[in-house]
């Protein structure tokens, strides 16, 4: 029996030095808990595929049933990973070795330690991928709700932070909805590419003694199999996908949480945070700060950086590992961080107070509509827009020198500017100008499609609600397979831990 004083594979007999360890194996045994259930999942497969095999005696494949059950039904916490014994693969041997001795050797018949900690990283990045399609389903659900709620609520959109044209609170919040939504259904479609397995690629031309590589694939839930083995060990590209994507949610999410804090400024006041989603000065006692925000916007630069540096990582020549061992921790570190944000942000919509009030004050007072008058001078008075444009700019400036807004604005005024800029007065006095100056008129008349006419609002807001919700569904569906399929591999791994004989025919 091999005891744990002997070099483990991969270990030279001098051991490994401390600057290794905690450089090398300290780093990649910090990972270890979020693939320790993968890893647990993937042994029991190989072990139950080795036996249909023939490959592994009927005790062994008992012996090692039954100690994978334990070890799959204790905490995490209590496994003895150890960097002093190397990564977590050689801890695992470690560990296995001491409970049934050789035994255990029977688990690396056909398969290198990559393969087992590739097919982990897949199983568990199915589930954060679901999982965050569910989060970002659940945000754009919420901001349509939000978004149907305030479809009237007219306030003054911004370009540049600078007003821009008369608009409702609900079509503002719909344009972060969109963004969310596409970012969910192309995480939704690289699913087809995590849920591919890798499993019996041997080193890279395959193993001849796992040849039914899709048995091992509907073992462990997947979908398909990747059909070229070296590819199956080393390819990367769906990691940078996955990653890209959730940081253009993120990112999306980022815009959002930065406009929302300017928003809630005592100069803007358009919004103020729940009180659950902010934090206190502990020197100033009138500020509650936007922490909430501030989180989400930290995080957008943090996923930001890891997709960077996992760019950097796998520019590496092929078959190397350390590209994919890096990937073993910051892949699911960056989705999963994206989906705290995620809900975060949701919290934050779900609770958000409008003042609707200070919007409508602050729409009348202001220039906002001076586009529409501009193209209401085209339109009546046959100018071209350039001439009307410079017309109403005057006009614009001569009533704010005169303490006036844009509704102030009339025919008369416009008249007046006229004879500034074009020599002439247009003939517009006495002429009623509401249609063009009043916001809640000229938004109601956004009746292009995607515009912010209430009624458009609500039904680009119901179809937004309808696609997140299809997204929620088939991201739940999939994880009912992902646990269908666990549970009956620990159940044939039951089967054979009793020692009975299991069949790619025994369901």
């Amino acid at each position: 029996m091999t005891t744990s004083d002997e070099p483990m594979p991969g270990l030279s007999a001098a051991g490994a030095a401390p600057e290794l360890t905690e450089a090398g194996f300290a780093v990649e045994i910090a990972d270890a808990p979020l693939l320790h259930t993968g890893l647990n999942l993937a042994d029991l497969a190989h072990v139950v595929a080795l036996h249909e095999a023939g490959v592994l005696p009927p005790d062994a494949a008992s012996s090692l049933a039954s100690l994978l059950l334990d070890v799959h039904a204790q905490p995490i916490e209590d496994f003895p990973y150890d960097p002093d014994y190397g990564e977590s693969y050689n801890c695992r041997e470690r560990a296995f070795t001491e409970r049934i001795g050789r035994t255990a050797g029977w688990l690396h018949a056909g398969r290198p330690r990559r393969e087992a900690v590739r097919v982990a990283l897949r199983l568990r990045l199915r589930r954060d991928l679901m999982s965050l399609v569910g989060d970002a389903a659940g945000f754009v659900t919420a901001l349509s709700g939000r978004a149907h709620e305030h479809a009237e609520t007219v306030f003054a959109d911004h370009t540049y932070l600078q007003q821009a044209q008369p608009s409702t609170f609900g079509h503002y919040l719909l344009a972060s909805a969109q963004p969310v939504l596409r970012d969910a259904e192309r995480l939704q479609s690289a699913l087809a590419w995590i849920n591919a397995s890798p499993c019996g690629a041997g080193c890279v031309n395959g193993s001849m003694l796992v040849p039914h590589r899709d048995r091992l694939a509907a073992l462990l839930g997947f979908s398909s199999v990747i059909e070229h083995t070296r590819d199956a060990m080393w390819q990367t590209d769906g990691l940078l996908n996955m990653v890209s994507t959730a940081a253009s949610l993120v990112v999306t999410l980022d815009k959002l949480a930065e406009d929302l804090e300017i928003y809630a400024s005592q100069e803007f006041d358009f919004v103020d945070l729940a009180a659950p989603y902010t934090r206190s000065s502990v020197l100033m006692p009138q500020k509650r700060n936007p922490y909430a925000l501030s989180m989400v916007r930290g995080q957008a630069g943090v996923v930001i950086g890891q997709l960077t540096g996992m760019f950097a990582v796998m520019k590496s020549p092929s078959a190397r590992s350390d590209n994919l061992i890096f990937a073993y921790g910051e892949v699911p570190r960056a989705l999963t961080a994206v989906g705290r944000s995620t809900r975060l942000m949701r919290g934050v919509i779900d609770t958000l107070h409008v003042n609707t009030a200070r919007m409508a004050q602050v729409l009348q007072q202001s220039f906002a509509q001076a586009t529409d008058v501009a193209e209401h001078v085209m339109m009546t008075c046959g100018l071209d827009y350039r001439s009307a444009y410079l017309v109403v700019g005057e006009a614009v400036r001569h009533a704010s020198a005169s303490g006036k807004v844009g509704v102030d604005i009339d025919g008369a005024a416009l008249d007046r500017a006229a004879s500034v800029v074009l020599g002439e007065p247009l003939g517009l006095a006495g002429t009623d100008l509401r249609p063009a100056t009043d916001p809640a008129r000229l938004v109601a008349a956004r009746d292009v499609p995607g515009g912010a006419a209430p009624h458009l609002v609500r039904d680009m807001a119901a179809r937004a609600a309808r696609r997140a919700d299809a997204l929620a569904a088939a991201a739940g569906t999939e994880m009912e397979r992902f646990d269908a399929a666990e549970s009956a591999l620990i159940e044939a791994a039951r089967r054979l831990a009793g020692g009975e004989v299991v069949s790619p025919a025994v369901e």
